[in-house]
């Protein structure tokens, strides 16, 4: 059986530096997604969102595994895109005002259809609550700035400014929406040592 680790053999996005901020080119790739709004450290809709996400994932991962294709790989991290309509509301501590969508990236051989009776499946099992709002998309990101944060989310307001200053200071601009992926099992580890990758799209091309 073929074994995949996609964190491993994408590893210009998934373990940046923590020294540093680079540019990155981020290929197309595919995602299971849940859009919401409000604020991540009270809103139900946003552990809703997770928690459908996960068993759909899974359930995608064994079918792989058990089915033609024989793969057996590794369930890639959460991944959340930020953004507000007023952005003012990331400074202001607005955080009921703030969107996100929650994703997990998908391997190219995972078809609509798979995702399909992915779906069916969880819902037969489990029926998480946002489960009829999860979808499967292609997200284009292209260029983009990234570093390495380590500590809890509270902690990421230098490290996000860090990473604007770099973009500012080579001329481009910020485009698109904030990204971040949560590599560390935040149930296991302690949060100084939370690992999470802060990524900012811009105009400029690599």
């Amino acid at each position: 059986m073929e074994k995949i680790n996609y964190q491993k053999q994408l590893k210009q996005l998934y373990s940046p530096t923590a020294k540093k901020v680079d540019f990155i080119d981020v290929p197309p790739m595919n995602f299971l997604m849940v859009d919401g709004q409000g604020d991540p450290n009270t809103s139900k809709s946003f552990t809703d969102a997770i928690e459908a996400l996960y068993p759909v994932a899974y359930t995608l991962k064994f079918m792989v595994k058990k089915g033609p294709l024989a793969i057996d790989y590794g369930v890639l991290p959460l991944e959340a895109l930020w953004w507000a309509d007023d952005m003012s509301a990331f400074t202001t501590g607005n955080k009921d005002a703030w969107k996100w969508t929650v994703m997990i990236m998908q391997p190219a051989f995972i078809t609509p259809e798979m995702v399909s009776n992915a779906i069916q499946e969880v819902a037969l099992k489990k029926r998480p609550v946002s489960l009829p709002l999860v979808r499967f998309e292609t997200f284009t990101e292209g260029t983009a700035a990234q570093t390495m944060h380590i500590g809890h989310f509270s902690e990421e307001g230098p490290t996000i400014q860090k990473v604007h200053r770099f973009i500012a200071d080579n001329g481009g601009q910020l485009t698109g929406k904030h990204h971040e992926i949560y590599l560390s099992d935040m149930r296991r580890t302690a949060p100084e040592k939370w690992k999470i990758v802060i990524r900012q799209p811009t105009s400029i091309q690599c």
